[in-house]
Parts: C-alpha cells; structure tokens; sequence
C-alpha cells in the first residue's frame, strides 16, 4: 500500500503523470500499479517475401539451377548419337552427346549438353580425341554460353588439306567436323537457332538458281534435289558450299545467295 506522502513524491518526479493521475477519480484503494511509457516504438514493418534473384541469371529465381561445374551427374542422361564419314579414314567416327534436364517439369526447364564421347574401330587419333572430348565436357559442364566451341572447331585446319561433304559443303579438318556435329545438336536442343534466309532471299536464290539451269541445261527437271549443285561450281567463302557460280558477269552463290555484285 501506498501513502499519499509516496504517491505525492512520484508526482513530483513525473509531471506527465501526475496530470493524467489528477483527471481520474480513484475509488477504490490502489493494491498495485506500473508506470507506462508516453511514447511507445511504432512496431517493424513486416518484410515482404520476394524472390531473390541471382546475378547473371537473366533475372530468374534463386531456385531455378542453372548450368555449372558443381551439378552433379544424375545416373541416368539422354543424348545422341552422330555418325562421321570422312575421306581421311576407312573407318567411321561416332560422336556421342549427353544432355542433362535441369528444372524437369517447371517453366525453366531446359536441356543443356553435359558429356561428350567419340567412338571409333581407328585408334590412329586416340590421344588426342581422349583430351578433345575431355575438354569440351569440361566446359558443357561449366555453364554459361558455350556456343563458342562450335566456331572455335570449325576454325582448326588440317595442314594435308580438307575435303568435300555430301551437298558439296568444304570442310578444313577432322577436327572442324566433329564442330559441326556439336553445332547440329545444339540447334537440336535450341541452343542455336538459325534463322536462315528470309523471303525475299530465298525467292532471289530460287531465281538464281533457276535462270542458272536453264541458261546451262544441265537440269531438265524443276522438280529435282535442291541440294544438288552444278559440278563446275566454285566454293563459297560464306556458308562453305561449292554452289557458287558466274551469273551476269557476277560470282554468285546458289546455297545463300551471296554475291560479289551485292
């Protein structure tokens, strides 16, 4: 219990509340009591649940896995499997690519190569194929844009000389070959995406090529394989195809249409 003396003492101590004290009427005998605060802190406002987003990740979610050295294998990968014919060996190459399924059945799936394997009855190359597909693992497993292997391959030249596919395309090397089998599966899987020749391109080419038979009669039928091209054509420098030919005084290419008179 508190005296009227005490109770006087606060007042003086706490003018704040001995004015609020002095405009309530007590009735009854205090038994207890607490001194309050005037001011009390306004509360922390509640933080807002956002997705973290991680840098250099074209703005996706912290959850969404992307592609880098600490994946791990998953015991099962799909792949495919490319069959190398060249000249230089009596014995086909098979280049095998592996892909791994990152964020299978969610909006951000997608499938990325994660190994690649060369097979072959001619172990001439062995070493050097071992060292190859073990490298270009080594950076499908690192992640980011590896579209560059395909450019990089194709730009090894082989010193004896390169040679001729089926369609009359030039290619410098072994090497450059097994590129276009990585650049084939990855427009496979979407990582490249070719666009190719637009309308009016392709309506030009066509023209081309038809004015060019029939100046030449060395095709009858309209209707025959467009990949075949007249043999006195020369190798174009910009898609690598033996279809360039001498049309109105001006070298032009029956494949892309590139022409030296623009």
């Amino acid at each position: 219990m508190l005296s009227k003396k005490a109770i006087t003492a606060n007042f003086e101590i706490e003018p704040t509340l001995r004015k609020t004290l002095m405009a309530i009427k007590i009735g009854k005998q205090i038994s207890e009591f607490e001194v309050v605060a005037s001011t009390q802190p306004a509360p922390a406002p509640e933080k807002m649940s956002t997705a973290t987003i991680l840098p250099d990740t074209e703005g996706l979610p912290a959850n969404v896995v992307q592609m880098h050295e600490k994946v791990e294998r998953p015991e099962t990968l799909v792949g495919s499997t490319y069959k190398i014919k060249t000249p230089l060996s009596d014995h086909a190459l098979y280049v095998t690519i592996n892909d791994i399924i990152l964020n299978p059945q969610t909006p951000y799936e997608k499938r990325r190569p994660f190994e690649i394997f060369i097979n072959s009855k001619n172990m001439d190359h062995f070493q050097w194929i071992v060292a190859l597909t073990r490298i270009i693992s080594a950076v499908f497993r690192k992640g980011g844009d590896v579209t560059f292997l395909v450019e990089e391959l194709r730009s090894v030249f082989d010193p004896q000389g390169g040679y001729f596919k089926r369609g009359g395309k030039y290619t410098p090397s072994l090497v450059a070959e097994i590129g276009d089998a990585i650049d084939s599966h990855m427009r496979m899987i979407g990582m490249i995406r070719d666009d190719g020749l637009d309308e009016h391109q392709q309506k030009l080419v066509d023209e081309k090529r038809r004015e060019f038979e029939y100046r030449t009669q060395t095709v009858t039928d309209t209707e025959s394989d467009a990949s075949d091209f007249p043999p006195e054509a020369r190798l174009c420098l910009k898609c690598q195809t033996k279809a360039t030919v001498l049309l109105d005084g001006c070298m032009t290419c029956l494949n892309c249409g590139d022409s030296k008179c623009g």
